[in-house]
């Protein structure tokens, strides 16, 4: 099962009021687990990004202004996901800024049942908890170092080690039991018929008569009688 995890960096909340993308970051995961396929590019969105937004992404109106535009970002994106699913961290809002994008070039958008949302899945698993992206990496103990703006690949890679923990985590990912997961590494062992005890095996026919003696000394209830060697 192939599936694209993915973060979009933008210059506000609002796709339909001119707010347009500065980063996309995604990440291939076959089965929940990262493949270590990625797609990054920074963005030129064509118009000045707010000083609020650029304490949060580090992203300057200078930094992107020699960047591509979204015109030959897209459809290298488009062509990455191909026919996956899309995997976010409140899709809603990714997902609108992805179609709007997407619309302004004629292409065709996303339908609503191509997105997960993995902030919906933890207020599920979670309720009445936190469920940020920092809070959930807390939660599972997954390192934030890298972590000191938010930016699309990188919140992308912590993501996708978050969707992992909330699918069944690393046991779900190793497991051997043949259930959990369309990858487990299921092991099977073969059966083997119960081998002889070969106890007389090499011994001359005086040893063994000697020991036939000995045993008949012990009784009938002898261990020995009730064993049957070969």
């Amino acid at each position: 099962m192939r599936e694209i995890v993915f973060d979009t960096e933008t210059t506000g909340l609002d796709p339909n009021t001119g707010d347009r993308i500065t980063e996309l970051g995604a990440v291939e995961v076959i089965d929940y687990i990262p493949t270590g396929k990625t797609f990054h590019a920074y963005v030129n969105p064509q118009r000045s990004v707010p000083k609020e937004v650029v304490d949060i992404t580090g992203l300057t109106t200078e930094f992107l202004s020699d960047k591509p535009l979204f015109d030959e970002v897209g459809p290298d994106f488009v062509a990455f996901v191909g026919d996956a699913t899309l995997v976010a961290h409140n899709a809603p809002f990714d997902r609108g800024f992805i179609n709007m994008e997407l619309a302004r070039l004629g292409m065709d958008i996303y339908a609503d049942d191509r997105f997960k949302d993995t902030a919906r899945i933890a207020r599920a698993k979670f309720p009445g908890s936190y469920v940020s992206l920092d809070a959930l990496c807390k939660r599972f103990d997954i390192s934030l170092d890298t972590r000191d703006k938010h930016g699309a690949l990188i919140d992308s890679l912590l993501l996708a080690e978050v969707y992992l923990e909330l699918m069944g985590g690393r046991t779900r990912a190793l497991d051997l039991s043949g259930k959990g997961s369309a990858t487990s590494n299921a092991v099977e062992f073969p059966t083997r018929s119960p081998r002889p005890i070969a106890l007389n095996r090499g011994q001359t026919e005086s040893e063994r008569a000697a020991h036939d003696a000995f045993v008949d000394e012990m009784g009938d209830d002898a261990l020995w009688k009730k064993l049957s060697f070969q």
